[in-house]
């Protein structure tokens, strides 16, 4: 029987049997009213087969097209690896269905314009799958931003230094093909909370890169300095190979400071302090599950309810800062910004 236009449901197909979905986006979309999941698709017949009988999903395959072509799947989410969103994307769009993809969009921001202004006239929602701005900490912290609490903004320090688990290395620390290196998994990640966070576009970049023990062939290490329209500065640190260094961010005013630690993670934890004349005080924020808020957010848009938290246009912009942050640290030069037409 057919759906009704009118029904606030979803259906979709997996586009990569992934460990993300497998920890965060599958118990999210089951969240939501209504919300099924019909299909997974992966590169090999045999881990699509275990890994749909693992997660209660019904029909599982190599054939992305075979997936897209059935009427019932409303959207697809796209967690392979990073130099097979394009194609999948593409695919995906020209089939009709809405679209979440996993940062980074693509290998190149020509690539992921092309994604985005295809969405667009298609007239289907792409979003990008940048959790941290659904996070009830990050929220809280712009909120304490845009009231004036901290006066005008004068500079960010995000430091985002982790050790990357076994279970996760792989491609991303052995093949620049792929997508791997710290600047595409996690400087992108900074790239999108400064501009949460700040409502602006970086300009300019300094960088240096490394390889401090675990990476083969691409970074495993970055800092950088980027300059920002408004005059503000930022610090990041990005890294796979530090397992005490502990990981977030910090905003400073005129009037005020704002520490946030533990707080550049896939949970609602850490903390968020803010500091004045007027002395230090402990920042509320709401714990929910950001993967959640996230799909939520992408359905509503869906139904013509707002918008995705991460759009497309919001993908584009992260991965031009974290390429760019590539680009400053192999030639030693000041890189500006290049956003590839988005606006």
């Amino acid at each position: 029987m057919e759906r009704s236009k009118t029904e606030k449901s979803m259906r979709w197909a997996l586009v990569g049997a992934s460990t993300i979905a497998a920890q965060y986006m599958i118990p999210a979309i089951r969240a939501q009213q209504d919300a099924r999941i019909l299909r997974v698709v992966s590169g090999s017949a045999e881990r699509g087969r275990t890994y749909a009988a693992e997660h209660g999903i019904a029909a599982s395959g190599t054939d992305l097209a075979e997936a897209l072509s059935d009427p019932a799947v409303d959207a697809v989410y796209i967690s392979t690896t990073n130099e097979k969103h394009l194609a999948q994307a593409m695919a995906a769009i020209e089939a009709g269905k809405h679209v979440i993809c996993e940062k980074p969009l693509a290998i190149s921001v020509a690539d992921a314009v092309t994604m985005v202004r295809a969405a667009q006239l298609a007239g289907l929602v792409f979003a990008t799958n940048h959790h941290l701005r659904c996070s009830g900490s990050h929220r809280a912290i712009r909120a304490l931003i845009g009231s004036g609490r901290i006066g005008r903004l004068l500079s960010l320090r995000l430091f985002h230094a982790v050790h990357l688990p076994a279970h996760l290395q792989g491609w991303r620390i052995t093949s620049a093909e792929a997508g791997g290196g710290v600047i595409p998994d996690i400087t992108v990640h900074d790239a999108d909370v400064v501009r949460f966070l700040t409502g602006e576009d970086p300009e300019t970049v300094v960088a240096q890169t490394g390889v401090s023990g675990m990476g083969q062939g691409v970074e495993d290490s970055a800092m950088s300095a980027w300059s920002m329209p408004s005059g503000a500065m930022v610090m990041t640190h990005e890294s796979f190979t530090h397992p005490f260094a502990g990981s977030g961010l910090e905003v400073h005013g005129t009037e005020g400071s704002i520490f946030a630690r533990g707080v550049m993670t896939q949970n609602p934890v850490g903390e968020v302090e803010l500091v004045t004349a007027s002395g230090r005080e402990a920042v509320p924020y709401d714990t929910y599950d950001m993967y959640e808020k996230g799909v939520a957010e992408f359905t509503a848009a869906v139904h013509g309810e707002g918008r995705p938290a991460a759009s497309g246009r919001d993908g584009v912009k992260s991965l031009a800062v974290a390429l760019t942050v590539r680009e400053a640290a192999r030639t030693g030069v000041r890189q500006n910004v290049n956003y590839g037409g988005i606006q």
